[in-house]
């Protein structure tokens, strides 16, 4: 497949060289914001983390009467959080949250 033919007359190379200087400084910001967006990929975990920021306590029997799920269901969707690295409590959670809305 041939690539398109670019429309612009002259290419601003300052400009190109200041969006690669800036994509290098954030790309371990981006590499973290891509491994959460991972974990909320997924709707349950998505709405878990959305409900562990916007309730002060919920436990997994919470969680699952809330999303009308089994206890061992909801742990195991917590534990992925966990092991993702989205914390290992609320506060953790809530955190990571907020980075990701701050790096949007």
């Amino acid at each position: 497949m041939s690539k398109p033919e670019c429309i612009r007359d002259v290419a601003d190379l300052n400009q190109i060289n200041r969006c690669i200087e800036s994509l290098e400084e954030v790309e371990g910001s981006i590499d973290r914001l891509t491994d959460i967006l991972k974990l909320a990929a997924n709707d349950v975990r998505l709405k878990i983390l959305y409900l562990l920021n916007r309730e002060e306590h919920l436990c997994p029997c919470d969680l699952s009467d809330i999303l009308d799920m089994s206890v061992p269901a909801v742990s195991q969707h917590l534990r992925k959080l966990k092991d993702g690295g989205a914390g290992g409590n609320r506060a953790g959670w809530a955190n990571h949250l907020l980075l990701a809305e701050s790096t949007i």
